[in-house]
């Protein structure tokens, strides 16, 4: 039983470590030793890009707002790169295009969101490149603040924040989205982000690196600009809003998807190779923790039944999980108990995790999927 005691306690330090003692002794670091972005007013040529397939409910909203952005016109670009859209995306593109030499229709063949990012960024005569999901939309403010973190020459990728509008159903990404939001702004200020998001973001043209088209720039390209001597950092400021998935089963089929993506770059991508101790903890902490936090509560709840008569702490932390999941019944049941809601939520993505695990063992990462109807 020794060795079940210690697989247990080993697996709870680090499930607590990565929920709650990392962001901690990030925040604490981030205000001792902070590594500020110096930021200017500067207004570099930009290419915005937005990758679309199949978007003709949004597509021309999503122009609009761009082309509203208070930001030099002589200075912007817009590219939708068109993944093989079989709707009226294209034909919405080009007649918003007529008269207007920003704005341009990339087509590309049906090869998944990054493979058109690819394609378009080699047409691209911007010095920043931005991109956005075709489902966003920018404060008009937006590029005039991320662009500014550019001022920094060390300075390659910059995320903005990206605010979930109320999904009005059983979703409570907002929440959590609320709290990572909170830890991206303190692995800035210590150095560089782990991860950034694909509603509003920008690299230096001559930083771009053409990633396998089967993963993300949201992950990809923060490790990459670090291994490259570069900072990854975030701006705050620079806003977007976008609807999450109304209901948790929904986002469940989402997160399945994204976490796919996310095991094929933490164990094919070469994440950990380079960047320093500093960014080395953190991507351990907060990406290859997080992603096996399904695999560890699998872990400390087998381990914790196995323990259950070896005394009082291992019937309380088999308690706590059993009060856990029954919350997360009680959301499934649509009780309304206070908490159920954040306990499904956190159990189902958990879960996806392993799901996603399997999934990509077994089947492999397709770079093109389906997507989610609910966020639009």
């Amino acid at each position: 039983m020794v060795a079940v005691e210690a697989v247990l306690w080993v697996v709870l330090g680090l499930l607590l470590w990565t929920h709650i003692g990392y962001p901690l002794c990030a925040w604490a670091l981030a205000g001792l030793r902070p590594r500020p972005v110096r930021r200017g007013d500067l207004f570099p040529t930009v290419t915005v890009l937005v990758a679309a397939h199949n978007e003709e409910d949004l597509i021309k909203r999503r122009i609009t707002n761009l082309l509203e952005l208070d930001y030099p016109a002589e200075r912007l670009e817009l590219i939708v790169a068109s993944d093989a859209s079989t709707d009226n995306t294209d034909s919405i593109v080009e007649r918003m295009a007529q008269g207007r030499a920003e704005v341009r229709l990339v087509r590309c063949p049906r090869g998944g969101k990054v493979a058109a990012q690819n394609a378009a960024v080699r047409q691209a005569r911007g010095e920043i490149v931005a991109f956005s999901d075709a489902n966003a939309i920018w404060a008009p403010d937006a590029l005039r603040l991320l662009v500014r973190s550019f001022a920094d020459p060390d300075v390659g990728y910059v995320c903005g924040q990206l605010s979930l509008e109320r999904a009005g159903g059983t979703n409570r990404e907002g929440a959590y989205w609320r709290y990572e939001m909170w830890l991206r702004e303190q692995e800035s200020r210590l150095g560089s982000i782990t991860g950034g998001n694909g509603a509003i973001y920008a690299v230096r043209r001559a930083d771009y690196v053409e990633v396998d088209p089967r993963f993300g720039h949201d992950l990809a390209f923060p490790y990459l600009m670090v291994q490259c001597g570069r900072r990854a950092v975030y701006e705050a400021d620079a806003h977007a809003t976008e609807k999450p998935s109304r209901d948790i089963e929904h986002e469940f089929r989402r997160k399945v998807r994204m976490f796919e993506h996310c095991w094929l770059i933490v164990l094919r991508g070469g994440m950990f190779r380079g960047g320093g101790p500093l960014y080395l903890l953190k991507l351990l902490s907060h990406r290859f923790l997080r992603y096996s936090s399904g695999l560890l509560h699998l872990v400390l709840l087998g381990t914790s039944i196995a323990l259950v008569g070896q005394g009082s702490i291992y019937q309380a932390v088999l308690g706590l999980q059993a009060v856990g999941l029954a919350l997360a019944l009680a959301a499934g049941l649509r009780l309304p108990v206070p908490g159920a809601g954040l306990a499904l939520y956190y159990v189902l993505v958990s879960w996806a995790t392993v799901l996603a695990l399997a999934r990509y063992l077994r089947f492999g990462v397709p770079a093109v999927w389906e997507r989610t109807e609910g966020t639009r």
